[in-house]
């Protein structure tokens, strides 16, 4: 009999939910226990799969056979939550989602009244309702994070009420959690030289208190409530912990600085370090560039934060973190200069020398074809910047229009060096651009210098004849050709393009690295005569000296103290390369 009826269960029609829904389970008879992370009065699950005798539910929390449970399940497309009553027939572990438990419930013939969950839970105000449920869920906080992150997180979330006038964030403090707010609205207030600062309002399903997730430090504002206020919270420890067991939600702790960084120039969190952070200017796969300036010496630069998604990766990071003080060092006029390397709400802050001009991937979309002696003197150019780096051990790895930039005085600045390793390694955790990609790198192969000659020779094709040589939109099949397939003969695009380019752009684009130039000399040596013919005189781009002014007004007591510092001084400036000159002024 018993087979029997599995039989016919089987043959009931079931409608998978994908992706997965919420239910709440409110645990008949069972009391709240406070000495457990989870509410084992009421508990949020994922429902796989529903049919008119049972549903199949994925829980945190290992329920017992035959328990008897309520339950609402969640409907989105009719927007209501549906009644039901069971028991637990069986349980087992998920293969799908480690930690987790998948239970077979059949449902009770009775029907469900509403008075069963209100009896189920003995819930208040502290315990999330279906129609909080929904409000979360259509917050940025949780459109941020991924599905499978969003179960666990509302079984984490505990509640707080506040009365008008009360202050729930006092600036200075330790900070150890964030709100989202449910009902009601708050101000932020700074407090500077004994005067309050109104810095903004915020109200319901807007963030409070982010930043305590990212750093645990103190706090940089008062936030007062303006009325009666409702909120859900998330601590930092919960956080962290949900974190490293949700990758993705990483994502969401970037959005937090980003728009940190967005508001009131009053609020401490826009400064990093010695510089303080202004607007965004560009924004990539890894990172988010912003500009700056130095707070005291008035200096303008770019502000590099490395996404937290990359961050939080402990490995990355510390390969990262390796190679960015291997740049720091780089100094050469065609490099963008490095100053300064900030750890900071979780992640790398890279200060660098803020550039004036564009990309030479902005020139082409609108020039599609440069003048010859333009596209010499970039190629030599690059050549120069690349070279150096090569001789300290550091390959590009991501050459392209989009990282080479054209100054207003006709330099040219090779930018995003982050995606760099020493030769011979294999790194895919952040490749290239496909569409310059040289075929070993496509093919997970180590790198070397002569990696960053294909690049360079895809680009200066694209620059010569004004289209790549494999405009693919299919990812998978540019690729292919990338390895497979020699680049068009650029004479069909351009028939009177001199030998000297025609051979450099067929040499570097080999597929065989053995078959390319061995080094950035080779080009050189290639192109140099016709630059020479052309005019071109690599010599006249010389950097130029530049003068800072420093003044010291002192006393005569203060002069050996100050001899000491000015020799320390002028020993770490003649390390960089730089000349201290020391003036008496009366």
């Amino acid at each position: 009999m018993e087979m029997k009826r599995q039989r016919e269960r089987r043959r009931v029609s079931r409608d998978i939910l994908q992706p997965p829904d919420l239910g709440i389970i409110y645990l008949v008879g069972k009391k709240r226990n406070q000495s457990t992370s989870y509410r084992p009065g009421i508990l949020l699950a994922n429902t796989l799969d529903i049919s008119k005798s049972g549903v199949l539910v994925q829980s945190p929390v290992r329920l017992k056979v035959l328990s008897s449970i309520a339950m609402r399940i969640r409907n989105p497309a009719k927007r209501i939550w549906i009644p039901v009553k069971g028991r637990v027939k069986w349980v087992k572990s998920s293969h799908a989602q480690p930690g987790y438990y998948n239970m077979g419930v059949r449902f009770d013939k009775k029907s469900c009244s509403s008075e069963v969950f209100m009896r189920a839970s003995d819930r208040t105000r502290e315990e999330l309702a279906p129609s909080d449920v929904d409000f979360l869920l259509n917050t940025k906080f949780f459109g941020a994070i991924p599905r499978e992150s969003v179960c666990p997180l509302l079984n984490k979330l505990a509640f707080k009420y506040c009365k008008a006038g009360e202050r729930f964030i006092s600036q200075g403090e330790e900070g150890d959690r964030f709100y989202i707010i449910r009902r009601g609205s708050c101000m932020v207030n700074l407090e500077k030289n004994g005067k309050i600062y109104p810095i903004a309002r915020l109200k319901e399903a807007d963030i409070v208190g982010e930043m305590a997730v990212l750093t645990g430090e103190r706090r940089s504002t008062h936030v007062d409530a303006e009325t009666d206020m409702e909120m859900w919270s998330l601590s930092r420890t919960e956080f962290d912990a949900l974190s490293k067991e949700y990758p993705d939600m990483r994502i969401f702790l970037t959005e937090i600085v980003t728009h940190r960084f967005s508001i009131s120039k009053l609020t401490a969190s826009r400064v990093i370090g010695k510089y303080v952070i202004s607007d965004v200017i560009g924004q990539g796969g890894w990172s988010i560039v912003y500009r700056g300036f130095h707070s005291r010496l008035n200096l303008s630069v770019a502000v590099k934060m490395l996404k937290h998604s990359m961050a939080m990766d402990a490995d990355f990071m510390e390969k990262f973190q390796n190679e960015a003080k291997t740049i720091a060092r780089l100094n050469h006029p065609n490099i963008v200069k490095v100053y300064d390397i900030e750890d900071l709400f979780r992640t790398v802050f890279i200060i660098m020398e803020y550039l004036e001009g564009v990309s030479l991937e902005y020139v082409l979309e609108r020039m599609p074809k440069l003048s010859l002696s333009n596209i010499v003197d970039i190629i030599l150019q690059v050549c120069s910047g690349l070279a150096y780096a090569h001789q300290h051990g550091i390959i590009h790895q991501d050459i392209k229009p989009a990282n080479i930039y054209l100054q207003h005085d006709g330099r040219i600045k090779i930018v995003d060096f982050g995606l760099s390793c020493p030769p011979g390694n294999v790194d895919f955790s952040l490749p290239g651009t496909v569409h310059y990609m040289a075929p070993e790198q496509i093919q997970g192969s180590p790198v070397d210098e002569r990696s960053d000659i294909y690049s360079l020779g895809i680009t200066a094709y694209e620059m010569i004849t004004g289209k790549r040589p494999f405009p693919e939109d299919d990812i998978s099949k540019l690729m292919d050709m990338h390895v497979n397939e020699e680049i068009p003969d650029p004479h069909l695009s351009v028939p009177d393009l001199p030998d000297e380019l025609c051979r450099f752009l067929k040499k570097s684009t080999r597929k065989n690295p053995a078959e390319r130039y061995n080094d950035i000399s080779e080009i050189v040596k290639e192109i140099e005569p016709l630059a020479e013919k052309l005019g071109l005189v690599q010599a006249d781009k010389a950097e130029k000296d530049k003068i800072m002014g420093l003044f010291l007004f002192y006393q005569d007591r203060h002069q050996l103290a100050l001899n000491r510092l000015i020799d320390a001084f002028n020993n770490v400036v003649s390390e960089i390369g730089a000349e201290l000159r020391v003036t008496q002024v009366e």
